[in-house]
């Protein structure tokens, strides 16, 4: 009797690409996601993840172990959020004012993560949170970036991996 003919496959989901590229590959997908090299080579290095879950815990978890160097080189390669399309000139006007005032203050780029917000909120939570976290002193600061660049790496990771249950806002 004759093999039965196999099944066509499909395409790879995401996460088995992500397990399976080589390692230059992971880390530079990781690094869009976070700019600390560390905190890339860390998250390839524990693949292949059984889950996208198991990535994303994995992920936060080398998000809480950065160091301050690692937090220093990957709020240095981030910008200031972007408004989306249609935003009128004098919002543009006051974000990019309003980044610089932060900037100045503490040194780097303003970082939120805005999953799970509408694009119509975002220059409002924006704003609202320069405006709120200019008061903070550096160090408190420095713990909410922490916090806030984990978040919008996991929401930026989640996307990457084509997690369908994460929000879609960012």
């Amino acid at each position: 009797m004759p093999p039965a003919p196999r099944a066509p496959e499909g395409p790879a989901s995401p996460l088995a690409v992500f397990n399976t590229a080589p390692g230059e590959a992971a880390e530079a997908s990781l690094l869009a996601c976070c700019g600390s090299r560390r905190w890339a080579r860390r998250v390839a290095a524990h693949r292949p993840y059984p889950t996208v879950d198991a990535l994303l815990a994995a992920a936060d978890e080398a998000g809480y172990d950065l160091s301050r160097a690692d937090l220093d080189e990957a709020l240095a390669d981030e910008a200031a959020p972007a408004l989306p399309p249609g935003t009128p000139p004098a919002a543009h006007t006051a974000l990019r004012a309003a980044h610089d005032v932060y900037e100045g203050r503490f040194g780097h780029a303003f970082v939120i993560c805005l999953a799970g917000h509408h694009p119509a909120e975002h220059l409002d939570q924006v704003l609202g949170g320069i405006r709120s976290r200019l008061g903070n002193d550096p160090d408190e600061e420095r713990a909410v970036s922490a916090e806030e660049m984990r978040r919008l790496t996991r929401a930026r990771l989640a996307r990457l991996i084509g997690h369908t249950s994460y929000p879609s806002f960012e």
